[in-house]
């Protein structure tokens, strides 16, 4: 199994646990997009609960990459703080990433 097939596999694993229905298509996608930061434990994590990690996402994911930016981009962030639990330390960035991009309907812009 290639890294990058183990990384992906951690990535459904999470979404197994959290009850989040995969497409794999989808999640594949996303995870080639993020490139080499995906095999770095601490690119790969997405930290939350540090609001000026949540603005770098917001500016270089959703407003750069899904073309949504206001209100909508922090629901977006909320909802995949729900859906992975905000107590949970490890949210996977493909993951988090996948959850914005379903929340937005942006699926299009990945597959």
């Amino acid at each position: 199994m290639t890294p990058f097939e183990k990384a992906v596999d951690s990535c459904k694993q999470q979404m197994k646990d959290c009850k989040i229905k995969c497409n794999e298509e989808l999640l594949t996608s996303i995870a080639k997009s993020l490139g080499p930061s995906l095999y770095q434990k601490d690119a790969n994590l997405v930290a939350a609960s540090n609001k000026q990690e949540c603005d770098t996402i917001k500016k270089n994911f959703i407003k750069k990459k899904l073309k949504v930016d206001g209100p909508e981009a922090d629901k977006a962030i909320a909802y995949a703080v729900e859906k992975l639990g905000s107590a949970n330390r490890h949210k996977r960035r493909p993951v988090f990433y996948y959850l914005i991009t379903e929340k937005l309907k942006k699926k299009s812009t990945f597959v």
